[in-house]
Protein backbone atom coordinates (compact mmCIF):
# COMPACT_ATOMS: atom_id res chain seq x y z
CA UNK A 1 0.00 0.00 0.00
CA UNK A 2 1.50 3.42 -0.70
CA UNK A 3 -0.86 4.80 1.94
CA UNK A 4 -4.35 5.49 3.34
CA UNK A 5 -6.62 7.57 5.08
CA UNK A 6 -6.59 6.97 8.80
CA UNK A 7 -10.00 6.77 10.85
CA UNK A 8 -8.50 8.07 14.35
CA UNK A 9 -6.95 11.11 12.34
CA UNK A 10 -9.00 11.91 9.35
CA UNK A 11 -6.14 12.71 7.29
CA UNK A 12 -4.26 10.83 4.68
CA UNK A 13 -0.94 9.51 5.25
CA UNK A 14 1.24 8.86 2.13
CA UNK A 15 3.25 5.97 3.56
CA UNK A 16 1.73 2.68 5.11
CA UNK A 17 4.19 1.65 7.98
CA UNK A 18 4.66 -2.29 7.81
CA UNK A 19 7.00 -2.17 10.74
CA UNK A 20 6.94 -0.22 14.63
CA UNK A 21 9.44 -0.75 17.13
CA UNK A 22 10.63 0.04 20.84
CA UNK A 23 13.99 2.05 21.41
CA UNK A 24 14.11 -0.18 24.77
CA UNK A 25 13.61 -2.84 26.69
CA UNK A 26 10.16 -2.62 28.92
CA UNK A 27 12.50 -3.15 31.94
CA UNK A 28 14.53 -0.46 31.15
CA UNK A 29 12.23 1.82 32.64
CA UNK A 30 12.38 0.06 35.98
CA UNK A 31 15.46 2.15 36.36
CA UNK A 32 14.81 5.82 37.86
CA UNK A 33 16.42 8.19 34.69
CA UNK A 34 19.30 9.97 36.75
CA UNK A 35 20.74 6.13 37.81
CA UNK A 36 20.56 4.79 34.02
CA UNK A 37 23.55 6.17 32.75
CA UNK A 38 25.30 4.02 35.92
CA UNK A 39 23.32 1.28 35.97
CA UNK A 40 22.40 0.37 31.87
CA UNK A 41 24.26 -0.86 29.08
CA UNK A 42 22.75 -0.05 25.68
CA UNK A 43 23.36 -0.42 22.71
CA UNK A 44 20.94 -0.80 19.17
CA UNK A 45 20.77 -4.24 19.61
CA UNK A 46 22.08 -5.14 23.45
CA UNK A 47 20.99 -4.02 27.33
CA UNK A 48 22.17 -4.90 30.32
CA UNK A 49 20.85 -4.06 33.35
CA UNK A 50 22.67 -3.93 36.78
CA UNK A 51 25.14 -6.53 35.29
CA UNK A 52 22.09 -9.09 35.84
CA UNK A 53 19.47 -8.52 33.54
CA UNK A 54 20.20 -9.26 29.46
CA UNK A 55 17.88 -8.12 26.14
CA UNK A 56 18.27 -8.48 22.95
CA UNK A 57 16.26 -6.51 20.24
CA UNK A 58 14.72 -9.02 17.70
CA UNK A 59 11.89 -8.56 15.11
CA UNK A 60 8.11 -10.42 15.05
CA UNK A 61 7.35 -10.96 11.89
CA UNK A 62 3.79 -11.58 11.02
CA UNK A 63 2.55 -12.62 7.53
CA UNK A 64 -0.18 -10.69 5.74
CA UNK A 65 -2.28 -13.53 4.91
CA UNK A 66 -2.71 -13.19 0.96
CA UNK A 67 0.24 -11.20 0.38
CA UNK A 68 3.85 -11.82 0.21
CA UNK A 69 4.21 -9.11 3.16
CA UNK A 70 4.64 -9.10 6.52
CA UNK A 71 4.00 -7.07 9.34
CA UNK A 72 6.85 -5.88 11.79
CA UNK A 73 7.59 -5.14 15.80
CA UNK A 74 10.98 -4.47 16.35
CA UNK A 75 10.85 -6.10 20.30
CA UNK A 76 13.24 -6.88 22.97
CA UNK A 77 13.47 -10.30 24.87
CA UNK A 78 15.30 -10.88 27.72
CA UNK A 79 18.50 -13.66 27.40
CA UNK A 80 19.96 -15.31 30.45
CA UNK A 81 23.41 -14.44 31.49
CA UNK A 82 24.10 -17.49 29.90
CA UNK A 83 22.62 -17.05 26.05
CA UNK A 84 23.98 -13.52 26.12
CA UNK A 85 27.44 -14.12 26.19
CA UNK A 86 26.73 -17.15 23.89
CA UNK A 87 25.20 -13.91 21.98
CA UNK A 88 28.15 -11.78 22.07
CA UNK A 89 30.69 -14.56 21.25
CA UNK A 90 29.10 -15.04 18.02
CA UNK A 91 27.96 -12.01 17.49
CA UNK A 92 30.15 -11.23 13.96
CA UNK A 93 30.74 -15.10 13.48
CA UNK A 94 29.07 -16.13 10.12
CA UNK A 95 28.38 -19.74 11.61
CA UNK A 96 26.09 -17.87 14.12
CA UNK A 97 22.74 -18.58 12.46
CA UNK A 98 23.91 -22.80 13.22
CA UNK A 99 23.26 -21.75 16.97
CA UNK A 100 20.08 -22.86 18.43
CA UNK A 101 17.20 -20.60 18.96
CA UNK A 102 17.36 -18.79 22.92
CA UNK A 103 14.37 -18.89 25.22
CA UNK A 104 13.25 -15.62 26.18
CA UNK A 105 10.57 -13.62 27.75
CA UNK A 106 9.11 -10.17 25.38
CA UNK A 107 9.89 -7.08 27.16
CA UNK A 108 8.28 -5.09 24.96
CA UNK A 109 4.34 -3.90 25.11
CA UNK A 110 2.87 -4.05 21.91
CA UNK A 111 -0.36 -1.62 21.42
CA UNK A 112 -3.18 -3.64 19.81
CA UNK A 113 -2.83 -6.51 22.10
CA UNK A 114 -3.34 -7.56 25.71
CA UNK A 115 -0.24 -7.46 28.17
CA UNK A 116 2.69 -8.70 26.13
CA UNK A 117 5.17 -8.49 28.66
CA UNK A 118 6.74 -11.76 29.70
CA UNK A 119 5.55 -13.69 26.76
CA UNK A 120 7.59 -16.89 26.26
CA UNK A 121 9.63 -16.41 22.85
CA UNK A 122 12.13 -18.23 20.74
CA UNK A 123 15.03 -15.97 19.65
CA UNK A 124 16.03 -17.18 16.52
CA UNK A 125 19.76 -15.86 15.30
CA UNK A 126 20.18 -14.58 11.98
CA UNK A 127 23.07 -13.76 9.23
CA UNK A 128 25.62 -11.21 10.59
CA UNK A 129 23.87 -8.03 10.90
CA UNK A 130 20.36 -9.10 10.62
CA UNK A 131 18.04 -8.17 13.32
CA UNK A 132 17.24 -12.00 15.27
CA UNK A 133 13.74 -13.50 14.45
CA UNK A 134 11.67 -13.80 17.14
CA UNK A 135 9.35 -16.42 17.53
CA UNK A 136 6.04 -16.60 20.03
CA UNK A 137 5.71 -19.46 21.96
CA UNK A 138 3.04 -18.05 24.72
CA UNK A 139 0.05 -20.43 24.07
CA UNK A 140 -3.38 -18.89 23.50
CA UNK A 141 -1.72 -15.17 23.55
CA UNK A 142 -3.50 -13.34 20.32
CA UNK A 143 -0.17 -12.32 19.52
CA UNK A 144 1.25 -16.07 19.54
CA UNK A 145 -1.94 -16.97 17.09
CA UNK A 146 -1.03 -14.10 14.38
CA UNK A 147 2.39 -14.47 13.92
CA UNK A 148 1.25 -18.51 13.30
CA UNK A 149 -1.81 -17.75 11.53
CA UNK A 150 -1.14 -14.36 9.71
CA UNK A 151 -3.31 -11.19 9.66
CA UNK A 152 -5.63 -9.64 6.92
CA UNK A 153 -4.82 -6.09 5.39
CA UNK A 154 -7.67 -4.98 8.09
CA UNK A 155 -5.96 -5.70 10.86
CA UNK A 156 -2.78 -4.56 9.70
CA UNK A 157 -4.63 -0.77 9.16
CA UNK A 158 -5.28 -1.29 12.50
CA UNK A 159 -1.95 -1.87 13.81
CA UNK A 160 -0.93 1.05 12.22
CA UNK A 161 -3.67 3.43 12.93
CA UNK A 162 -2.99 2.24 17.00
CA UNK A 163 0.59 2.25 16.50
CA UNK A 164 0.86 5.78 14.90
CA UNK A 165 -2.04 7.61 17.58
CA UNK A 166 -2.42 4.98 20.54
Amino acid sequence: MDGFTCSRCGEFHGEFPMCFGAEFPDFYFSVPPEERNARIELTESLCVVDEAHFFIRGRIEIPVTGSNELFCWNVWTSLSEENFIRVNERWNDERRTEEPAYFGWLQTQLPGYADTLNLKTMVHTQAVGIIPRIELIEKGHALTQEQQAGIAWQRVTELVEIAMHG
